[in-house]
C-alpha cells in the first residue's frame, strides 16, 4: 500500500556537462568571424567591380589592345556573382563549424552526427552530380566572362542572344524568337560574336538571278 502511494520524486537533468560560458563564446566568435568574412567579401566584390587599374599604367599601354575591356554593367554582374558565391560558402561554413562547437560545449556526442552527415552528404552528391557540375560550369563562366548579358553567342544547340545568366541556367533568345534555357554544364563549346571580331557570312545565292525571274519578251521582238 505504501509503494503505491509513495510518490517519485522528479528526475534532475545533469547539467553538469554544460559549458554556458562556452557556448557563448562560440557563438560570438561565430558572428565576429561572419561579420569580418562578409566585410573582407563586400571589399573584394568592390574591386571586381570598380577594375583593375594595373595595366592603366604608361608602362602597359603596348599591351592594351590586346585586352579587351570589360564594360561597367559586366564588370557588376560579375562581382555581385563571385560575392554572392562567397557569402553563401563563407556563411555555411562558418554556420556548421559554429554549431559543432555548441554541440559540444552541450555534452553532445558529435560523432555520430558526423558520421551520418558524411554518409547523407555522399548520397546527395551521387544524387546531385550534374546539379554539381552546372554550378561549377557557372562559375568559371562567370569568373573567366566567357559570355555576359547582351552577347551573341553561338552554341551546339542555338544562335542567340544571352538575355540572363546564372550559376545554373542561361537564358538565351534565337534568332527567330524563341527562349532557350542552356544548362551551363551542358554548353560543351561556346562562340562569342560579340567579342571577337565576327563577321556575317555573305549568302552568294541572293546575287545569282531565279531562271523563273528572268525578264520574258514579248512576242514578235
Amino acid at each position: 500500500m505504501y509503494s503505491m502511494l509513495s510518490i517519485t520524486p522528479p528526475v534532475v537533468p545533469d547539467v553538469s556537462g554544460i559549458n554556458a560560458a562556452g557556448i557563448v563564446i562560440s557563438i560570438g566568435v561565430g558572428v565576429g568571424v561572419w561579420l569580418a568574412a562578409t566585410f573582407v567579401i563586400a571589399g573584394i566584390t568592390k574591386s571586381v567591380a570598380a577594375g583593375t587599374s594595373f595595366f592603366k599604367k604608361p608602362h602597359f599601354k603596348w599591351v592594351a589592345p590586346a585586352l579587351r575591356a570589360l564594360d561597367h554593367e559586366r564588370r557588376v554582374l560579375r562581382a555581385r556573382t563571385i560575392g554572392s558565391l562567397l557569402n553563401s560558402v563563407a556563411s555555411v561554413l562558418i554556420a556548421v563549424i559554429t554549431i559543432m562547437y555548441v554541440l559540444k560545449n552541450l555534452d553532445v556526442d558529435i560523432a555520430p552526427l558526423l558520421t551520418s552527415v558524411g554518409i547523407l552528404g555522399v548520397a546527395i552528391g551521387f544524387g546531385a552530380q550534374q546539379l554539381i557540375r552546372d554550378f561549377l560550369a557557372g562559375i568559371f563562366i562567370t569568373i573567366e566572362d566567357q559570355y555576359g548579358i547582351g552577347d551573341v553567342i553561338e552554341t551546339s544547340e542555338v544562335v542567340g542572344t544571352v538575355e540572363s545568366m546564372g550559376l545554373r541556367i542561361t537564358r538565351v533568345r534565337s534568332e527567330d524568337g524563341a527562349i532557350w534555357y542552356l544548362r551551363n554544364g551542358e554548353i560543351l563549346r561556346v562562340g562569342n560574336r560579340s567579342q571577337g571580331n565576327y563577321v556575317a557570312p555573305v549568302d552568294d545565292s541572293a546575287d545569282v538571278p531565279h531562271p523563273d525571274s528572268a525578264p520574258q519578251q514579248k512576242a514578235g521582238e
